[in-house]
This record gives C-alpha cells, structure tokens and sequence, in this order.
C-alpha cells in the first residue's frame, strides 16, 4: 500500500520523503490555508520534494470553473494531481481532465455508489473519508471493502485513496481490506513505528550492553 502524506507544511513532507516513508501527498484548501501561505507557491514547493502524485483541490463549483483551474494548477508541475469534489459538475471535470492526460482525484466520497460514478468518470484517485463516517457513527472502513469489490467486480483502474485516516488502527484496517493508498496526517504515518514492546527491548538491550562496557 502506499502512503501519502495529508498536510501543506512543508518541513514535515520533505522529513518524511528523506525518510522513504511517503509516496506522494494530499493537500486541500484548509490545510492551505492553515500554512498561511501562497497557495501555487506550496504547491510548487511540494512537488519539487516528492516526485509522487500532489493533490492540489479546485476552488470553483461549476464544471467549467474547475477544468479552468484544473487546467491551471497542473502547469505548477507534471506531477500535480487536480482535486475534484464528488458532484456532477466534479464528475464532468475529472471526464475532461483525465481525457486531457491530467491524474485526478475525486474527493469528499461517502458511498460505494459515488465511487461507482468516479471509476466510470475515469478517476485516478477516489477518496473515501473515513474519519467523517466514523463520526457520524458509520463504518468508515466498510465503505473501502464495498468500493474495493465493487472495483475488483469490474476491473477498475481507479485507486482507493483512503482519506480522513485518524489512527494507526485505520491504517491497519484499510491496509487489510485491500486500499491502494492511505492518506494520513504526519503524526500518524509516525505513529505506525510504535509499539511499547519496541521500546521496552530497546530498554533492555541498552541496559545489557552498558554492563558489558564496550563499544562500537
């Protein structure tokens, strides 16, 4: 599976790319505008630290507003992934944008029967938010095994970006059901490497080796 990392702040994605960890990144217009920062000039800045897919999300809501925009985010670089929210007018753009040679990613999915429309629109990516069905008290996770049967079903080409990842478990689960990719905040792509039983062998083995008086 792989990963990508959900934020704009740029000391956090160039320290998990010198780390191998990440494979490409999300960002959307909050996360922009938590940065405090120009939104093209991040986004360049993001795509020239990892060479993966960089989502960068459209701002109009009308079909035509969001394949100009489209059109225009993807000459910050080639490996610029336009952002579509999952709506008709997002549908028909990811059509254009995707016939044009453009990677999408279809946005803000909740049911198997958008994701459906998204695969038949051509879409890279679908982004299927957990966290938010979770906290309305649905199965986030239940949505990824519904989508991933429905895609193996017909072969789809069409990526399951699991988005609105909120814990290690999420990780795991999503990683079992079969997801092409997990987007998650820096914290939690960190989180993964922790175990109190790593920590306590470490622990020990230190405590070992002082006794022993050598060195390396």
């Amino acid at each position: 599976m792989k990963f990508f990392v959900d934020t704009a702040e740029v000391k956090d994605i160039r320290e998990l790319q010198d780390m191998g960890l990440i494979d490409g990144v999300t960002t959307n217009p909050s996360l922009i505008a938590k940065s405090g920062r120009n939104f093209k000039e991040v986004i360049a800045e993001i795509c020239a630290i990892c060479p993966g897919p960089i989502s960068a999300e459209v701002v109009s809501l009308d079909a035509d507003g969001m394949i100009r925009e489209g059109r225009d985010l993807r000459k910050i670089a080639s490996n610029v992934t336009v952002k579509v929210p999952l709506t008709l007018d997002g549908l028909k753009a990811c059509k254009t944008l995707t016939g044009e040679g453009a990677m999408v990613n279809v946005t803000l999915c909740f049911s198997a029967n958008q994701a459906l429309l998204a695969a038949k629109a051509g879409a890279t990516f679908i982004s299927p938010f957990i966290g938010r069905l979770d906290d309305i008290h649905q199965d986030g996770t239940e949505l990824i095994a519904e989508i991933r049967q429905i895609y193996d079903n017909y072969a789809y080409e069409t990526e399951i970006l699991a988005a609105s990842i909120r814990t290690p478990l999420h990780v795991k689960q999503v990683a079992l059901i079969g997801a092409d990719v997990a987007t998650c905040p820096p914290a939690v792509i960190k989180a993964l490497a922790k175990h109190p039983l790593t920590d306590k062998g470490i622990e020990q083995f230190m405590a070992d080796w002082k006794k022993t008086g050598q060195t390396i």
